[in-house]
C-alpha cells in the first residue's frame, strides 16, 4: 500500500460509460493462467476461499460417513483403531480449521469492500498470500494423511500421546507444521480485515453505520490476532519436544497440562471466530427477507464484541475434568454461564426482527430461521456443560459431540448455506433455484437433527467419544443406526446444494444488481460486480443507503452515482477510523506472483523442517526473503519512491 501525495482536484463526477470503460482498463488483470495465479482482486479470492472450504467440507464429510458406517453396529471391523484415530482427527481439524473459518473468510473477503464501498481490501497482496498459504497448509496436512501419517490424536492433539515417546511417526509433525502455516494465513487475513474495516469505508459510513457482517468479521479478527499466537507457539514447542528433546509438554520435567491451557485459550475463542461472522451474515441478510431493519442494531454490535471478549475468559471450562482447584472451577463455570447473555441478545433481536417484519419465506429465510433454532439448541446444551458437576459426567461422551456439532454445523453451515442463497446471485449474476433450494434446506435440516439430536441420548447413556467400536448389549446400537441414517441424509442435503449451484450457475435466472431489494452498498453495483467495484466512490448518509426512500428516517440521502472517480491508476480512498471522513488516496498494487511464491517457499520450508533437510530449509528461507523483496520493492508508480531532485 502507498498513499499518494497528489494535490490534484478531486471533483465529484457522475458515473457513466466513459468512466466505467476507463476504470475497467485500469483494473482488469492479465488473462490466462498467469493472470489467474497473479491476480490480487478480492472477489476472486473470496470465491476461491469458499470453493476451497467446500472441498474440505466434502472431504471432512466423507471421513464422517466412513466413521458412521463403522459405528452403525457393535464390533464392526471396517476400520482398524489406528485408521479410526486418523479419520476422526482429520475430520475434526478439517471441519474446524480448514472449512469453518475459511468459508466465512471467503464471504468476508468477497463482501467486505463491497459492503464498505471500497475498491479492494486495504492490502490486496496480503489477501492473496493469506489464501495461498491457507490452501498449502491444508494440502500439507492432507499430504501426511494420504501417505498414512495423518494426525491421530484428535484435533486437540493432547500430550503425552502426541509426544515422540507414544507417537513416534511423523503424524503429529505434519499436523504441527501445517497448523503453524495455517496460523500465518489466519493472522495475515485478520490484520487485513481490521485495517480495511478501520480505513477503507466509504465517506460518511461512520462507525455506527457499518453493516453487522463487518462487525462480526472484525471482532473475530481481533480474536484471531490475540489467540492464534498461543496455539502457533504451542505447536512449535511440541515440534521441538518431538524433534530436539526439549521438555515443554513431556511428563518428565514438562507439563502436559500446559498444552491444554495454550490450546484452549486459543480454541475456545476460535469457536466464536467461526460463529460471529456467521451471526453477522444472519444479522445482515435476515432483515432483507423481513423487509425491515434489524431490531437492536447497537445492542447486537455490543453483544458481538462482548461475546468475543468474554470468550477469552472461559477456556478452562474445557478442563473441568483435569483436577483444577475448586476456586478456578467456580470462576470459569460462572463465566461460562454469563457468556450466554450476549448470545441471547442476538437471538432476541432476530426473533423481534421476524416478529415485527413482513417475512418472505424464501430458501434463504428458511436457512436463517433454522439457524436461530439450532443456535438456541446448541447454546442450551453448552450451558449444561458450563455447570462443573454436569460437565464431570458429560466430559468425553457423545453428549459433547452433539453439542459441538449443533454449534459448528447448526450455526456455521446453516448460515453459510443461507448466505449462499443471498449472495450467490451477486457473485455469479444468476439466482439459485428456489424449488431445489427448499429440498436442500429440508434435507439438511432433517438430516442434521436425525444425526445429532440422538447423540445427546447416546452420551447420556454413557457412550464415550473417540472409540472405534463397542460391544453388544450396551443399548447404543439403535441410536447409532439412527445417527448414521441421519448423517447420510445430511450428506444428501449438501449434495443438493452443490447440484443447485452447478445447474443455476449455467441456467439460473438472471439476477440483476439487486434481486432481493437489499439495503447495503453491494446491491448498488452490478451482479457480478466489475473489477473496480464502484464507478464512483459512494458517499453514505445512513445505515441503509438503498432503503432511504422507503424508511425516510431523515432528509439526507446517500450519493451512489456521483462521487470521486479516482482513475489516475489503481486507486482507493482511505477514510478516518471513526467518522469515515476522506483522508487520503491509496495507490493500489498491480497483480503479481510474489504472494503465491512466498506462500510456496514458506510451505517448502515447512516440508524441509519436517524432513530435517537443513540445507533445503536454508535455500527455501532465502527464496522466501526473495519473494518478499519482490513483493515489497518500492515502485515509483505507487508513490513509494520520491521524485528525483531537480538540478
Amino acid at each position: 500500500m502507498a498513499v499518494a501525495d497528489s494535490d490534484r482536484s478531486l471533483e465529484l463526477q457522475q458515473s457513466g460509460a466513459p468512466a466505467r470503460e476507463r476504470l475497467a482498463r485500469i483494473w482488469e488483470g492479465e488473462a490466462g493462467l498467469r493472470g489467474w495465479l497473479s491476480t490480487v482482486d478480492h472477489k476472486e479470492y473470496g470465491k476461491r476461499y469458499i470453493a476451497t472450504a467446500f472441498i474440505f467440507l466434502i472431504l471432512g464429510g466423507l471421513e464422517a460417513l466412513v466413521m458412521r458406517v463403522q459405528l452403525a453396529g457393535p464390533n464392526k471391523t471396517l476400520l482398524t483403531p489406528e485408521q479410526y484415530n486418523q479419520l476422526f482427527s482429520m475430520h475434526g481439524l478439517t471441519m474446524i480449521f480448514l472449512y469453518a473459518q475459511p468459508v466465512l473468510s471467503g464471504f468476508s473477503v468477497y463482501l467486505f469492500p463491497l459492503l464498505l464501498g471500497a475498491r479492494d481490501m486495504a492490502f490486496p497482496r496480503l489477501n492473496a498470500f493469506s489464501y495461498w498459504i491457507y490452501l498449502f497448509s491444508g494440502l500439507f496436512i492432507y499430504a501426511g494423511f494420504v501417505l498414512g501419517y495423518g494426525p491421530n490424536d484428535g484435533w486437540f492433539n493432547y500430550p503425552p500421546y502426541a509426544s515422540m515417546r507414544y507417537n513416534p511417526g511423523p503424524n503429529m509433525d505434519f499436523y504441527a507444521i501445517g497448523m503453524i502455516l495455517f496460523g500465518v494465513s489466519s493472522t495475515a487475513g485478520a490484520a487485513n480485515f481490521v485495517v480495511t474495516f478501520l480505513r477503507a469505508r466509504a465517506p460518511g459510513m461512520s462507525i455506527n453505520r457499518v453493516p453487522i457482517l463487518t462487525w462480526g468479521t472484525v471482532t473475530a479478527s481481533f480474536g484471531i490476532l490475540f489467540s492464534v499466537p498461543a496455539v502457533s507457539l504451542a505447536f512449535f514447542l511440541l515440534w521441538t519436544d518431538r524433534q530436539f528433546g526439549t521438555d515443554f509438554f513431556n511428563s518428565g520435567q514438562g507439563q502436559p497440562l500446559l498444552w491444554q491451557h495454550l490450546f484452549w485459550i486459543f480454541a475456545h475463542p476460535w469457536v466464536y471466530v467461526v460463529v460471529l461472522p456467521a451471526m453477522g451474515i444472519v444479522s445482515d441478510a435476515l432483515p432483507i427477507f423481513c423487509r425491515r431493519p434489524l431490531v437492536g442494531y447497537t445492542v447486537v454490535v455490543l453483544a458481538t464484541v462482548a461475546t468475543m471478549v468474554m470468550g477469552f475468559g472461559v477456556w478452562l471450562h474445557h478442563m473441568f475434568a483435569t483436577g483444577i482447584p475448586y476456586l478456578a472451577l467456580s470462576f470459569f463455570s460462572a463465566a461460562s454461564f454469563v457468556i450466554t447473555i450476549p448470545s441471547a441478545v442476538a437471538v432476541f433481536a432476530w426473533i423481534a426482527t421476524i416478529w415485527t417484519g413482513r417475512p418472505v419465506l424464501s430458501t434463504a429465510f428458511l436457512f436463517f430461521a433454522g439457524f436461530i433454532v439450532m443456535f438456541t439448541l446448541g447454546g442450551v446444551s453448552g450451558v449444561m456443560t458450563a455447570a462443573a458437576p454436569a460437565d464431570q459426567q458429560l466430559t468425553d461422551t457423545y453428549f459433547v459431540v452433539a453439542h459441538i456439532h449443533y454449534v459448528l454445523i447448526g450455526i456455521n453451515v446453516l448460515a453459510v448455506m443461507g448466505g449462499l442463497y443471498v449472495w450467490f446471485p451477486k457473485m455469479t449474476g444468476r439466482l439459485l433455484d428456489e424449488r431445489l433450494g427448499r429440498w436442500n434446506f429440508w434435507t439438511v435440516f432433517l438430516g442434521f437433527n436425525i444425526a445429532f439430536l440422538p447423540m445427546h441420548w447416546t452420551g447420556l447413556a454413557g457412550m464415550p467419544r473417540r472409540i472405534y467400536t463397542y460391544p453388544e448389549g450396551l443399548g447404543w446400537t439403535a441410536v447409532n443406526v439412527v445417527t448414521t441414517i441421519g448423517a447420510f441424509i445430511l450428506a444428501a442435503g449438501v449434495l443438493l446444494l452443490l447440484v443447485n449451484m452447478y445447474v443455476s450457475r449455467r441456467h439460473g435466472a438472471a439476477a440483476g444488481p439487486d434481486p432481493w431489494g437489499g439495503p447495503t452498498l453491494e446491491w448498488a453495483t452490478t451482479s457480478p460486480p466489475p473489477t473496480y467495484n464502484f464507478a464512483v466512490i459512494p458517499a453514505v448518509a445512513s445505515r441503509h443507503p438503498l432503503w432511504e426512500g422507503s424508511l425516510d428516517e431523515s432528509g439526507e440521502r446517500s450519493s451512489l452515482q456521483r462521487g470521486m472517480i479516482l482513475d489516475d491508476g489503481k486507486e482507493m480512498l482511505t477514510t478516518t477510523a471513526l467518522d469515515a471522513e476522506p483522508d487520503a488516496i491509496q495507490k493500489m498494487p498491480p497483480d503479481t506472483l510474489a504472494p503465491l511464491l512466498a506462500a510456496l517457499a514458506a510451505t517448502a520450508l515447512g516440508a524441509a523442517a519436517l524432513l530435517h533437510a537443513w540445507i533445503g530449509a536454508t535455500i527455501f528461507t532465502l527464496l522466501l526473503f526473495a519473494a518478499l523483496l519482490v513483493w515489497l520493492w518500492p515502485q515509483r508508480a505507487m508513490g513509494q519512491i520520491s521524485e528525483q531532485a531537480h538540478v
